[in-house]
Protein backbone atom coordinates (compact mmCIF):
# COMPACT_ATOMS: atom_id res chain seq x y z
CA UNK A 1 0.00 0.00 0.00
CA UNK A 2 1.33 3.76 -0.69
CA UNK A 3 0.45 6.00 1.39
CA UNK A 4 -0.14 9.70 0.99
CA UNK A 5 3.11 11.88 1.54
CA UNK A 6 3.48 13.78 4.55
CA UNK A 7 5.11 17.25 4.93
CA UNK A 8 6.96 18.12 8.21
CA UNK A 9 6.38 21.24 9.63
CA UNK A 10 8.89 23.81 11.20
CA UNK A 11 8.40 22.25 14.50
CA UNK A 12 9.03 19.00 13.75
CA UNK A 13 12.29 19.65 11.64
CA UNK A 14 13.74 20.81 14.11
CA UNK A 15 12.56 18.07 17.15
CA UNK A 16 14.17 15.79 14.49
CA UNK A 17 17.13 17.75 13.89
CA UNK A 18 17.58 17.99 18.18
CA UNK A 19 17.24 14.51 18.39
CA UNK A 20 20.91 13.97 15.98
CA UNK A 21 22.32 15.44 19.50
CA UNK A 22 25.75 16.87 18.78
CA UNK A 23 28.06 14.42 20.97
CA UNK A 24 29.50 12.21 18.50
CA UNK A 25 31.08 13.49 14.91
CA UNK A 26 28.12 11.01 13.53
CA UNK A 27 25.66 13.01 14.75
CA UNK A 28 26.80 16.35 13.42
CA UNK A 29 27.25 14.69 9.75
CA UNK A 30 23.37 12.73 10.45
CA UNK A 31 22.26 16.55 11.24
CA UNK A 32 24.18 18.42 8.30
CA UNK A 33 22.86 15.17 5.89
CA UNK A 34 19.30 16.20 7.01
CA UNK A 35 19.30 20.10 6.43
CA UNK A 36 21.39 18.49 2.96
CA UNK A 37 18.20 16.79 1.91
CA UNK A 38 15.40 19.37 3.29
CA UNK A 39 17.00 22.86 2.55
CA UNK A 40 18.26 21.33 -1.49
CA UNK A 41 15.82 18.95 -1.50
CA UNK A 42 18.01 16.61 -3.37
CA UNK A 43 17.02 12.85 -3.51
CA UNK A 44 18.83 10.20 -1.10
CA UNK A 45 21.06 8.98 -3.44
CA UNK A 46 22.17 12.48 -4.66
CA UNK A 47 23.18 13.33 -1.26
CA UNK A 48 25.32 10.57 -0.49
CA UNK A 49 26.97 11.23 -3.69
CA UNK A 50 27.88 14.50 -2.76
CA UNK A 51 31.36 15.40 -2.22
CA UNK A 52 33.00 18.85 -0.41
CA UNK A 53 34.28 19.87 -4.14
CA UNK A 54 30.54 19.67 -5.18
CA UNK A 55 29.66 22.37 -2.42
CA UNK A 56 30.05 26.10 -3.62
CA UNK A 57 30.05 27.92 -0.37
CA UNK A 58 30.48 31.47 -1.64
CA UNK A 59 27.47 31.27 -4.51
CA UNK A 60 25.38 28.75 -2.45
CA UNK A 61 25.12 26.02 -4.88
CA UNK A 62 25.44 22.16 -4.68
CA UNK A 63 26.37 20.12 -8.36
CA UNK A 64 24.43 17.24 -7.99
CA UNK A 65 26.91 14.92 -10.22
CA UNK A 66 24.62 12.09 -9.72
CA UNK A 67 21.06 13.11 -10.48
CA UNK A 68 18.28 10.94 -11.31
CA UNK A 69 18.05 9.63 -15.15
CA UNK A 70 22.08 10.20 -15.19
CA UNK A 71 21.35 13.90 -15.68
CA UNK A 72 23.37 16.44 -13.62
CA UNK A 73 22.08 19.79 -12.00
CA UNK A 74 22.82 22.54 -9.66
CA UNK A 75 20.70 23.03 -6.93
CA UNK A 76 20.33 26.12 -4.40
CA UNK A 77 20.65 25.77 -0.71
CA UNK A 78 19.82 28.59 1.87
CA UNK A 79 22.00 30.45 4.12
CA UNK A 80 20.90 28.80 7.31
CA UNK A 81 21.77 25.35 4.86
CA UNK A 82 24.59 26.47 3.64
CA UNK A 83 25.80 27.13 7.25
CA UNK A 84 24.94 23.67 8.27
CA UNK A 85 27.33 22.43 5.81
CA UNK A 86 29.58 24.89 5.82
CA UNK A 87 30.26 23.45 9.76
CA UNK A 88 30.46 20.00 8.39
CA UNK A 89 32.39 20.56 5.90
CA UNK A 90 34.94 22.39 8.17
CA UNK A 91 34.64 19.25 10.47
CA UNK A 92 34.92 16.62 7.88
CA UNK A 93 38.63 18.23 6.83
CA UNK A 94 39.53 18.57 10.32
CA UNK A 95 38.58 14.29 10.45
CA UNK A 96 41.45 13.62 8.08
CA UNK A 97 39.26 13.90 4.74
CA UNK A 98 39.95 15.86 1.59
CA UNK A 99 37.53 17.56 -0.78
CA UNK A 100 37.43 14.83 -2.94
CA UNK A 101 36.12 12.32 -0.74
CA UNK A 102 32.55 11.79 0.54
CA UNK A 103 31.31 14.43 2.26
CA UNK A 104 28.81 11.66 4.21
CA UNK A 105 30.96 9.21 4.68
CA UNK A 106 31.39 6.58 7.62
CA UNK A 107 34.74 6.18 9.49
CA UNK A 108 36.25 3.95 6.99
CA UNK A 109 35.49 7.04 4.61
CA UNK A 110 33.14 5.18 2.87
CA UNK A 111 29.83 6.77 1.57
CA UNK A 112 26.96 6.38 4.22
CA UNK A 113 24.85 3.71 2.92
CA UNK A 114 20.57 4.45 2.03
CA UNK A 115 19.64 1.48 4.16
CA UNK A 116 21.37 3.18 7.24
CA UNK A 117 19.64 6.65 6.74
CA UNK A 118 16.04 4.45 5.78
CA UNK A 119 17.05 3.12 9.25
CA UNK A 120 18.23 5.80 10.84
CA UNK A 121 15.04 8.83 10.37
CA UNK A 122 12.30 6.43 12.19
CA UNK A 123 14.38 6.32 15.03
CA UNK A 124 14.92 10.43 14.94
CA UNK A 125 11.31 10.54 14.65
CA UNK A 126 10.76 8.63 17.42
CA UNK A 127 13.33 10.63 19.79
CA UNK A 128 11.88 13.67 18.64
CA UNK A 129 8.28 12.63 19.00
CA UNK A 130 7.38 13.65 15.58
CA UNK A 131 4.42 10.68 14.51
CA UNK A 132 4.52 10.93 11.15
CA UNK A 133 6.41 8.79 8.68
CA UNK A 134 10.11 10.10 8.37
CA UNK A 135 11.86 9.04 5.31
CA UNK A 136 14.40 10.70 3.02
CA UNK A 137 12.00 11.61 0.39
CA UNK A 138 9.66 12.99 3.21
CA UNK A 139 12.58 16.15 3.52
CA UNK A 140 12.32 16.27 0.42
CA UNK A 141 8.95 16.61 -0.02
CA UNK A 142 9.01 19.41 3.03
CA UNK A 143 11.27 21.38 0.35
CA UNK A 144 9.44 21.44 -2.44
CA UNK A 145 5.98 22.34 -0.12
CA UNK A 146 7.73 24.91 1.42
CA UNK A 147 8.80 26.70 -1.75
CA UNK A 148 5.51 26.61 -3.38
CA UNK A 149 3.77 27.80 -0.17
CA UNK A 150 6.66 30.93 -0.43
CA UNK A 151 5.50 30.99 -3.87
CA UNK A 152 8.38 30.52 -5.80
CA UNK A 153 7.75 30.04 -9.41
CA UNK A 154 6.94 26.37 -10.48
CA UNK A 155 9.55 26.10 -12.80
CA UNK A 156 12.26 27.05 -10.69
CA UNK A 157 10.71 24.66 -8.64
CA UNK A 158 10.81 21.98 -11.14
CA UNK A 159 14.81 22.97 -11.91
CA UNK A 160 15.76 22.94 -7.98
CA UNK A 161 13.61 18.92 -8.21
CA UNK A 162 15.36 18.19 -11.07
CA UNK A 163 12.32 17.12 -13.13
CA UNK A 164 12.16 16.63 -16.25
CA UNK A 165 8.86 18.33 -17.27
CA UNK A 166 7.07 20.91 -15.40
CA UNK A 167 3.67 18.69 -15.56
CA UNK A 168 5.63 16.30 -13.42
CA UNK A 169 6.50 19.22 -10.91
CA UNK A 170 2.53 19.99 -11.28
CA UNK A 171 1.76 16.36 -10.41
CA UNK A 172 4.58 16.58 -7.69
CA UNK A 173 3.25 19.22 -5.44
CA UNK A 174 -1.01 18.81 -5.72
CA UNK A 175 0.48 14.86 -4.33
CA UNK A 176 1.79 16.69 -1.18
CA UNK A 177 -0.39 19.38 -0.38
CA UNK A 178 -3.43 19.69 -2.57
CA UNK A 179 -4.06 23.16 -1.28
CA UNK A 180 -6.48 23.98 -3.30
CA UNK A 181 -8.83 20.74 -2.83
CA UNK A 182 -8.24 21.48 1.04
CA UNK A 183 -9.05 25.93 0.72
CA UNK A 184 -12.31 24.97 -1.30
CA UNK A 185 -13.43 22.46 1.16
CA UNK A 186 -12.86 24.81 4.02
CA UNK A 187 -14.89 27.36 2.89
CA UNK A 188 -18.19 25.09 2.86
CA UNK A 189 -21.31 26.24 4.16
CA UNK A 190 -23.55 24.37 6.43
CA UNK A 191 -26.65 23.92 4.68
CA UNK A 192 -29.57 22.32 6.78
CA UNK A 193 -31.10 19.47 5.42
Amino acid sequence: MRYPAEVLSKREIAALLDACGTRAWTDRRNRALIVAMYRAGTRLGETLALRPCDVDLERGAIRVLRGKGGRARTVGIDRWGLEELTRWIGEHRALGWSAGDWLFCSGTGKPVTQAYVRRRLPELARAAGVHKRVHAHGLRHTHAAELRAEGIDLAVIRRQLGHASLLTTVRYLDHLEPEAVLAVTRQRVRTDL
